[in-house]
């Protein structure tokens, strides 16, 4: 074989070149899928391991609705006469357990009821403690269990729980109080996410 047959770099099969292109560029492939998937899985640990449980955790352990026909009785608290108003309203009663999971005191400062109907939601705050007492005076027949009354104002010390029953009012008629699509109860604690919760049970009407 002459000199000037020997194969120089310059006389490199193009083929060969784009093979040898394409191995390199593959393993730059797989190197930047795995960095990916490194950093991926970090910023995973990184943001579980940054999350707190929540401060405060509950249930709803028991719902009551009390559809009923009100009307006044023409006078006011004067004893002076006044128009007579009457009305249909749904009285809901929820027994809650709440329990502090924090190492801070958490402060209660209102419950909510959410009923969702066709024209949206509808919200009523929970009646104070004395309220919720005088209800059973003002209706001795009422067909619900008089349970202790949750404090609005609740103070719930770390690793505190509490159980206790609160009472909400809806202007509305038992066929619309039927029609709902959802329940939710909100407790809004201080410097706290509030905290929502749906009732597992069937809701009991009276």
């Amino acid at each position: 074989m002459s000199l000037l047959q020997r194969e120089s770099p310059d006389n490199v099969d193009d083929a060969a070149l784009g093979e040898s292109f394409t191995k390199g560029t593959s393993h730059l492939v797989w190197a930047s899928i795995v960095a990916t998937v490194v950093v991926t899985i970090a910023i995973a640990i990184y943001v579980i391991a940054g999350q707190k449980p929540p401060a405060v955790t509950g249930e709803i352990v028991a719902v009551w609705a009390h559809p009923q026909h009100t009307e006044t009785s023409g006078l006011d608290a004067n004893g002076a006469p006044m128009v007579k108003e009457s009305f249909d309203q749904v009285l809901v009663f929820a027994e809650a357990r709440l329990h502090n999971q924090s190492k801070i005191p958490l402060y209660l400062l209102n419950v909510l009821t959410n009923a969702t109907l066709d024209d949206g939601i509808h919200t009523s705050y929970a009646a104070s403690q004395s309220d919720y007492d005088r209800v059973f005076l003002a209706y001795p027949g009422m067909p619900v269990p008089h349970g202790p009354a949750l404090p609005i104002n609740l103070a719930l010390d770390p690793g505190q729980s509490v159980d206790g029953t609160f009472v909400s009012s809806f202007r509305l008629t038992k066929q619309e109080w039927d029609a709902r699509k959802k329940l939710t109860f909100s407790f809004s604690f201080r410097y706290q996410p509030s905290l929502v919760l749906t009732p597992q049970n069937t809701v009991i009407e009276q």
